[in-house]
C-alpha cells in the first residue's frame, strides 16, 4: 500500500486544469488498486487530486483543519465535489474551532505529512510567502522530514486570478 499526500494551488487557471488532471492520472497510474490519498480537499489540486485517486480505485483520506471548515470554507460551487468526495473517505478532523487559524491549516498539514509515503505538489515553484501553512511550506516541510516531493507542474500551467 502506497499512501501518497497532496498539496497545491487552489488557484489554478481554467485551462491548467485539464494539464493538471492529465499529469496527476499519469503520476497515480501505476499505484492502481494499492493506493492511499491523503488531502485536504481544498477546491483546486486537493479536489482534483482526490478525483484521480478515486478513479485509480484508491482509498482517500480527508484531514479537515477544523470542525467548522465544511460550513466556513467550502464555498457553492465547491459543496457538490466536497460532499461526494468526503462522503466516499475516512475523514479526520484536527481539533480546531476556527478555520481561519494558521494554525489549523499548519496542523493540517503535519497530519498530512505524518501519513503520506510520497506528496505530490501542484505548484509553481514560487518560494513561502512568510506566512505559513502554504503549498511551498508544506514542500519545504516533506523535504526537511525525508518525505519524497513530486511537483506537478506542467508545461503552460498558470495559477488563476
Amino acid at each position: 500500500m502506497t499512501t501518497i499526500a497532496v498539496t497545491g494551488h487552489m488557484d489554478l487557471a481554467d485551462s491548467t486544469v485539464p494539464l493538471v488532471q492529465e499529469e496527476l492520472r499519469d503520476l497515480l497510474r501505476g499505484h492502481q488498486g494499492d493506493l492511499v490519498g491523503v488531502t485536504c480537499l481544498a477546491r483546486g489540486s486537493d479536489t482534483l487530486f482526490a478525483e484521480a485517486v478515486v478513479e485509480a480505485g484508491g482509498r482517500l483520506v480527508v484531514i479537515l483543519p477544523s470542525r467548522d471548515y465544511r460550513q466556513a470554507k467550502v464555498k457553492p460551487d465547491h459543496a457538490p465535489a466536497f460532499d461526494r468526495l468526503a462522503a466516499a473517505a475516512e475523514v479526520v478532523t484536527m481539533p480546531y474551532d476556527n478555520t481561519a487559524n494558521r494554525e489549523a491549516y499548519e496542523a493540517a498539514n503535519g497530519e498530512l505529512l505524518k501519513r503520506a509515503d510520497r506528496l505530490v505538489a501542484v505548484w509553481d515553484g514560487v518560494p513561502p510567502s512568510g506566512k505559513g501553512g502554504g503549498t511551498a511550506d508544506t514542500v519545504e516541510q516533506a523535504r526537511s522530514a525525508g518525505v519524497p516531493v513530486d511537483v506537478v507542474w506542467p508545461r503552460g500551467a498558470r495559477r488563476g486570478a
